[in-house]
């Protein structure tokens, strides 16, 4: 009876709070821990909690490193199925999910969710240190780097060592040469975006104020 329902499309189980329906009742009753909060599968690594059994199974994968998922295209591995398809549209060039405050186009779910907090001003990501807080996990991560004085981030070409990501690639452009920041006025070329935009202002006539009586840092994170 129950894979009769995948060829008829009948769908008689019926979720109480947002209607969702399944073929069959182990489906529903999977699907309303999404609404419950129950998340009884746990990690025996690291005890973090999932409400699915397939979820529990993909990230155990970033405690084994197994990578069992390799794109066609360019190799790349990765420890689930999920992720492997969010990948592929770099290649292909689909950004199905669309922010419905700008238009800008995502190709992950996930990464149009942590766009909208542009708009939203959320930032859920707080250091314990100092209160700042970030859009983007990895930000506050690198960000954390400043407390502990860690620089993890070493330059292969002079052994020069940022506390920041994008500060070591910003500076391996030095070694490279690449300035893909483009002025489209007198096509000046830099190789970090905020020389750009302070260029530009000879052009619009911006006041650019000075280093002393500004209050910013030029820190990338």
């Amino acid at each position: 009876m129950k894979h009769k329902r995948i060829h008829s499309g009948e769908r008689p189980y019926v979720c109480d709070v947002c209607n969702k329906a399944y073929s069959n009742k182990s489906n529903l009753l999977i699907h309303k821990r999404k609404h419950s909060g129950e998340r009884p599968y746990v990690c025996d690594l690291c005890n973090k909690t999932y409400s699915y059994h397939s979820n529990l199974i993909d990230h155990k994968r970033i405690h084994s490193g197994e990578r069992p998922y390799a794109c066609d295209v360019c190799n790349k591995a990765c420890s689930d199925k999920r992720s492997l398809i969010i990948h592929k549209r770099i290649h292909s060039g689909e950004r199905p999910y669309v922010c419905d405050v700008c238009n800008k186009a995502c190709s992950g779910k996930r990464s149009l969710i942590m766009h909208k907090r542009i708009h939203s001003g959320e930032r859920p990501y707080v250091c314990d240190v100092c209160n700042k807080a970030y859009i983007y996990r990895s930000h506050l991560i690198s960000h954390k780097h400043i407390h502990s004085g860690e620089h993890p981030y070493v330059c292969d070409v002079c052994n020069k060592a940022f506390s920041v990501k994008s500060n070591l690639i910003v500076h391996t452009r030095i070694h490279s040469g690449e300035r893909p920041y483009v002025c489209d006025v007198c096509n000046k070329a830099f190789s970090c975006k905020s020389n750009l935009i302070r260029h530009t202002r000879i052009h619009s006539g911006e006041r650019i104020q000075s280093k002393g009586s500004s209050n910013n840092t030029s820190m990338h994170e």
